[in-house]
């Protein structure tokens, strides 16, 4: 017998079951994602707070900026939603830091059909973000990592700044440093992207998506997004359910929203600090 032929054979055939197993209609797989949003500190409160409070106010951030999520996916559809732990009852999926209320439900997103649908409360009002997915133009490099057990290939792409950075809440410039801010703010953004062809599906976490194969790190800003682990094909599957609660709004109309909402609270904060400069006056 030739075994020189028949290794060939035998990893060609492998080859062929692993795709035929991620082609099968009840296909599933769970990854598992840690995501982190770094903060700069440095003129946090206006540059009028010591450094000890500083670290606390890290300390209480870090629920909302350290998250682990699960993306559900199958060939098409997938879900992201935040891992279910113990936690205080003010505090859930999203920014609870004192005045600041909103939290994200379940995020599902069709690559088939093209649709993004999230639940998102902000201030006590339940919307409905409802719209196309956001086709970024990802260019795809030679250069390889490997994650876990996964070989994974670099890809970037430039996206636009969302309409708000939670990361730079609590900030106070005026005047000339607000201008200057505004100026420097970045328009666009660089993501970096690790995927997997080991996983042929167009999937990833968040709002990311559009590579031949499920994207296990995102780099984008402030942001970055790990893959911890993956099961595929799990014993009980999860029904791909739809979210469908709240008021419908496009991803614009809704970053408009709150866009206006922290404008306000921080002009509201800005306004208390200088009473507070002043002497106390009312």
């Amino acid at each position: 017998m030739n075994f020189k032929i028949l290794k060939p054979a035998l990893t060609a055939c492998l080859l062929f079951v692993t795709v035929l197993s991620f082609a099968q209609k009840d296909f599933q797989g769970k990854a598992y994602y840690e995501s982190k949003t770094t903060v700069d500190m440095s003129n946090f409160g206006g540059g009028q707070l010591s450094e000890e409070r500083k670290k606390e106010i890290a300390g209480r951030m870090k629920s909302m900026l350290e998250k682990t999520f699960i993306l559900t996916f199958n060939q098409s559809e997938s879900i992201y939603k935040e891992e279910e732990r113990l936690e205080a009852p003010s505090t859930g999926r999203g920014p609870r830091f004192g005045a600041m209320s909103f939290t994200g439900g379940d995020q599902y997103k069709n690559v088939r059909d093209q649709e993004l649908l999230q639940e998102q409360e902000f201030f006590g009002k339940q919307f409905l973000i409802k719209d196309e997915l956001q086709q970024l133009k990802w260019e795809l490099g030679s250069e390889t990592k490997t994650i876990g057990q996964y070989t994974c290939f670099k890809a970037t792409a430039v996206k636009k700044a969302s309409g708000f950075d939670i990361s730079n809440f609590g900030r106070r410039p005026s005047g000339d440093e607000d201008k200057k801010d505004e100026e420097e703010k970045p328009k666009e953004i660089m993501v970096t992207a690790w995927y997997t062809p080991q996983i042929p599906v167009n999937q990833g976490p968040d709002k990311y998506w559009g590579l031949p194969g499920l994207i296990l790190e995102i780099n984008a800003d402030k942001t970055t997004i790990l893959c911890s682990k993956i099961v595929l094909n799990p014993s009980e599957k999860d029904e791909m359910k739809v979210p469908s609660k709240g008021k419908e709004v496009t991803q614009a109309e809704y970053d408009a929203i709150v866009k206006k909402k922290m404008e306000e609270m921080q002009a509201m904060r800005g306004g208390r600090g200088g009473n507070r400069g002043g002497g106390g006056r009312r």
